[in-house]
């Protein structure tokens, strides 16, 4: 089987990149195994979670942050 690198599917065009993605996506997903969290990360998600519950409406909004992401280009 040869070996192609990142760079080689960039001779695709966007369409089969993203083909490209989604099939090798499917096959992680069908593959996967549950990943363990470390005690530390546990706690993290438990704290982050709490945070939320506690105040739900001191995050932004998905659109803000999105926007944000596209004007820095």
């Amino acid at each position: 089987m040869k070996k192609i690198s990142a760079t080689d599917t960039l001779d695709l065009s966007i369409p089969e990149r993203i083909q490209l993605v989604e099939d090798i996506w499917d096959t992680i997903a069908a593959e996967s195994q549950p990943i363990e969290l470390s005690e530390d990360e546990k706690r993290l998600v438990d704290e982050r979670l709490e945070a939320y519950h506690s105040k739900p409406d001191s995050g932004n909004p998905w659109e803000d942050i999105y926007k944000g992401i596209l004007s820095r280009q």
